[in-house]
């Protein structure tokens, strides 16, 4: 693949991010953020102590949250799609949109799944201020696992198919991404600082609208770049317009 077609898809990666981030802006906004309002009058009904907000919630759940949520789209969507030029033609037959969807779904997995399965996000009142440092190493460390580990079952699977075939490769890989992560869960820490009297059913509706915003991401991506990819790899050809007819003079 020549630079030209690798700064092709790395400008439509960009602009398939944003679009996705827009998608999950409207998702954040409806399905987030009130559960964001409600954890918040939970810590203010449980503390008292009143800090003066250096910045407004109004503005933090408008052009705080866009301003996030899209910056985050189109940082991924550029290094998603510059993955997706190296894994191109590497992962097997697949058409540039199905390859799209397979990158997607998986760093989907190996960036948020993951990492959240072992340290599920929580909203506003939940946790120590003093552990916040620690809580974001340990999260980051799961995630930069959890890709190195990706990539290593990807290798794996290639390095088994001449042998045992793809689906039993891809099985066997899959699998021992699964046993390596189950035991990096069991070393790494344990972090458990939700309050006995904060709402569960709250902190489950935060937990899934903060999965569902990520869904909602990475699959529009998927199908966006996967669409705009295909027609950067297959383009179609141009049609050729049809000759006039030559009408016989008449004799």
């Amino acid at each position: 693949m020549n630079s030209a077609t690798v700064r092709n898809l790395l400008v439509r990666g960009m602009l398939a991010g944003l679009a996705a981030g827009l998608l999950a802006l409207v998702v954040a906004y409806v399905l987030g953020e009130p559960n964001v309002d409600k954890a918040i009058g939970f810590e203010d009904a449980h503390s008292h102590e009143h800090e003066m907000e250096v910045v407004s919630r109004s503005l933090q759940s408008t052009a705080g949250l866009a301003t996030g949520v899209l910056l985050y789209g189109v940082s991924f969507g550029g290094i998603a799609a510059l993955a997706y030029s190296f894994a191109l033609g590497r992962v097997g037959r697949l058409s540039p949109r199905a390859t799209a969807l397979l990158l997607s779904g998986c760093a989907l997995m190996a960036v948020y799944v993951v990492p959240f399965l072992k340290y599920p996000a929580n909203p506003p009142s939940v946790g120590d201020p003093d552990t916040i440092g620690k809580r974001t190493t340990l999260y980051f460390l799961m995630m930069l696992l959890s890709v190195l580990l990706a990539v290593a079952a990807t290798l794996l699977g290639k390095r088994l198919r001449p042998r045992l075939g793809t689906w039993w490769a891809t099985v066997l890989a899959v699998a021992a991404f699964a046993v390596v992560i189950g035991v990096a869960y069991q070393f790494l820490p344990v972090i458990n600082e939700v309050p006995a009297d904060f709402p569960a059913t709250l902190l489950w509706r935060f937990r899934l609208s903060a999965l569902a915003i990520q869904v909602v991401l990475w699959g529009g991506f998927g199908l966006l770049f996967g669409e705009l990819a295909e027609r950067v790899l297959n383009p179609k050809p141009a049609k050729t317009p049809a000759a006039p007819r030559t009408v016989p003079a008449p004799h």
